[in-house]
């Protein structure tokens, strides 16, 4: 089963600068996948389950299936030695507090801008090794030019949304509802502030997949079956 969590995900990097420096020329066709969504939506669940389809239909040794979620930031903040609290704060919808808190406490002075920069050359960077499941962070448009990379996005009828969120947070109807609600525009504001992209445009995508007609196997399975038939 995929594990996303940050030692798989450094594991994963690893293993690929490991077979790139060993000399050793392995033929393997380069994939990767985008996954926008809508709060609630199961995208993690879609993501692992689509990271296992792959695993079993084109397995490979030198190059396991990463999912790249809240661990694509610990990665970014371990990379450029930024204090680790920035984890809590740098999510899609407090990214514009980064520079005060940073200059209150630790005086220094990353930009919001600089930030969401750092990010997008470690999206891209982990697009182009392949192998990877990334959510979220605009890798839709970060990626948009490279081929091999299969765009998605998740949705899901409010009610069905509010009823996982439930189970997931142990939260209220209303507080689940706030939540999605929440989430939703601060994805949106991130995505036009950073990217001058309309995340609810459908051309920014290849597929949209309503996980409240699909279930989170059969949409890693439409996924899946899809990438594979691009390359």
């Amino acid at each position: 089963m995929i594990n996303a969590n940050l030692n798989s995900c450094l594991s994963f990097i690893n293993s690929q600068a490991a077979s790139t420096s060993s000399g050793v020329a392995v033929k393997q066709v380069r994939r990767a996948v985008t996954l926008s969504r809508q709060a609630g939506c199961g995208a993690v669940t879609v993501a692992e389950k689509l990271g296992n389809f792959l695993e079993d239909r084109v397995p490979s040794p030198e190059a396991k299936w990463t999912v790249f979620d809240r661990e694509l930031m610990k990665k970014v903040l371990e990379d450029h030695h930024l204090p680790g609290f920035l984890d809590k704060v740098l999510s899609e919808d407090r990214v514009s507090f980064i520079h005060d808190c940073l200059a209150d406490i630790f005086n220094v002075h990353p930009t919001a801008n600089t930030m969401v920069k750092l990010v997008s050359e470690t999206v891209l960077q982990l697009a182009e090794i392949g192998n990877v499941i990334i959510i979220g962070r605009g890798a839709n448009i970060v990626t948009a030019k490279l081929p091999y990379v299969l765009h998605v996005r998740l949705v899901a009828q409010m009610e069905d949304r509010i009823e996982r969120i439930c189970k997931l947070h142990n939260k209220t109807p209303d507080q689940a509802r706030y939540f999605c609600l929440e989430e939703d525009s601060a994805r949106a504001r991130y995505m036009k502030t950073y990217f001058n992209a309309d995340i609810d445009d459908p051309l920014n995508y290849h597929m949209i997949i309503n996980t409240s007609r699909v279930n989170c196997d059969l949409a890693a399975r439409m996924i899946g079956e899809t990438l594979l038939k691009m390359a």
